[in-house]
């Protein structure tokens, strides 16, 4: 079967995958020049990833955070290059120049700038996906909702106190900032807006427990920052436990290693949040076009973001392994650490960095693959991407954030607590793909904060392994 595709010009054919933030970078672009473009999605969505865990904790409704693709991109459309398509890429055919989808589709590219993301890593224990969730999809966000929502209805029909405990404990594993914006979320909807909603159980007496393997929490941040936001989270009613190691998740519980010591705890929902790993696009790519993947599958990229001897191939975003060229004559990735090299030793001020994968540098990434698309086709050499770090946020709860920024005349700053807080959530509301959205999270917000209230808690169904466990009504009694 073959995609359905305007007639052929002459133009050159860009193909981009993936409706991430650098694949919609790519296209606004592009959306000017003389290509024809065409943008091929799994879903017909774009998501706003970073408000996404407020869609599992039921803060926001779904179109909140997303948006249909071709009515973000209508005006692009209406110029008449731009074609958006529905698809999942199965393979790319470097070769052939081709990308062939999973319903046997097939669309024809002079140029493809792949930008596929990533999914959840589970370090080799893929079993634990089935009872410890992680957040990329609107699909897991509403997952997790009903998890944790059927978690405190579970609780209320439990005769015994143990087994109730067991539904009223909740485990996040990793203290990113998934991992920290989900755990505050869960402690409030358990202090705050389910109290006094049920007749049995107090939901009060919930446990969140965090669990991260390094030393501390948001390791990506200042030390300070990081202290300031454990400090918030216990504030907040958060068990931190870093420095322990996870060694087994199933439906009864969580193990893990803390020291010497080993320990078991009972909890009915598990969130994970610990671990990434790029597309498995980027693996496939990699056997066509002869390129190398690290270990997380990311994809080693050149200078300028596109596969060693394939050109006409840029990737961007979580599936590129790629480094910021702070001097632009720089044009060689960093050498490998000689060992017994000191990681405190101080940093050359021109070394390339590695990318962090965030929204910002995917979009960075998007702008540059495009342009370097266009110098290709005027013949003109392309130049080395350079990532602008303007800094991190993380919130962690009603009145609790951390941010640090790099101001252009003010250098490093950093702070945390409720002006911390204030800034996140307009620098948020800020990057908001939409005015709709931005009015309608706006409005949420506001009545979140005076209320308590999460009126997006409806489910449509209990998730299918919590109704696997969970016990009989105290009413009923089991089929013979």
């Amino acid at each position: 079967m073959t995609a359905s595709l305007p007639a052929p010009t002459s133009r050159p054919r860009v193909l981009i995958v993936g409706c991430g933030f650098g694949g919609l970078a790519a296209v606004q672009r592009l959306s000017r020049a003389d290509v024809d473009v065409t943008l091929v999605d799994r879903t017909n969505h774009h998501l706003f990833q970073p408000l996404l865990y407020q869609v599992a904790t039921a803060t926001l409704s779904a179109p909140a955070v997303s948006a249909p693709i071709r009515h973000v991109l209508r005006r692009q459309i209406r110029r008449g290059n731009l074609t958006v398509l529905q698809g999942e890429v199965a393979d790319v055919d470097a070769a052939s120049r081709c990308v062939r989808l999973a319903d046997g589709g097939r669309l024809d590219y002079d140029h493809l700038i792949v930008a596929a993301g990533a999914t959840h890593s589970y370090f080799g224990h893929d079993d634990w996906a089935a009872v410890a969730p992680g957040l990329k999809t609107l699909a897991d966000a509403f997952d997790i909702r009903a998890r944790v929502i059927g978690a405190f209805e579970r609780a209320e029909r439990c005769e015994d106190p143990a087994a109730r405990q067991a539904w009223l404990n909740f485990v996040i594993v990793g203290a990113g900032p998934t991992g920290v914006e989900l755990a505050g979320a869960v402690v409030e909807i358990a202090r705050h807006t389910l109290a006094d909603e049920f007749r049995r159980i107090d939901s009060r007496q919930a446990r969140v427990v965090l669990i991260e393997g390094s030393p501390r929490v948001l390791g990506a941040f200042d030390e300070a920052l990081s202290d300031s936001a454990r400090r918030q989270l216990e504030r907040l009613g958060v068990e931190v436990r870093t420095g322990c190691r996870v060694t087994a998740i199933d439906a009864d519980g969580v193990s893990y290693q803390d020291g010497e010591a080993s320990e078991h705890l009972p909890a009915h929902t598990v969130l994970w949040a610990a671990g990434v790993a790029a597309s498995p696009l980027g693996r496939r790519l990699a056997a066509t076009t002869g390129a190398t993947v690290d270990r997380a599958g990311r994809l080693e990229v050149l200078p300028d973001l596109s596969l060693p001897g394939h050109p006409e191939i840029s990737v961007i975003g979580d599936l590129a392994n790629a480094y910021s060229f702070r001097d632009p004559a720089t044009r060689e990735r960093p050498a490998a650490a000689a060992p017994g090299a000191g990681q405190d030793a101080a940093p050359n001020p021109h070394d390339p960095r590695p990318v962090p994968g965030v929204s910002p540098a995917a979009k960075q990434m998007g702008r540059t693959a495009a342009d370097n698309l266009l110098a290709r086709l005027r013949k003109a050499p392309t130049r080395a991407f350079r990532y602008r770090d303007y800094g991190s946020l993380a919130t962690i709860g009603r009145k609790a954030a951390v941010v640090q920024l790099e101001a252009p005349v003010f250098g490093h700053l950093k702070w945390s607590g409720f002006a911390a807080w204030l800034f996140w959530l307009f620098a948020h509301v800020f990057f908001l793909i939409d005015f709709r959205s931005r009015v309608i999270v706006l409005f949420h917000w506001a009545w979140a904060y005076w209320t308590f209230d999460r009126h997006a808690r409806v489910i449509a169904e209990p998730a299918t392994p919590l109704d696997a466990a969970a016990p009989p009504p105290p009413d009923t009694k089991p089929a013979a």
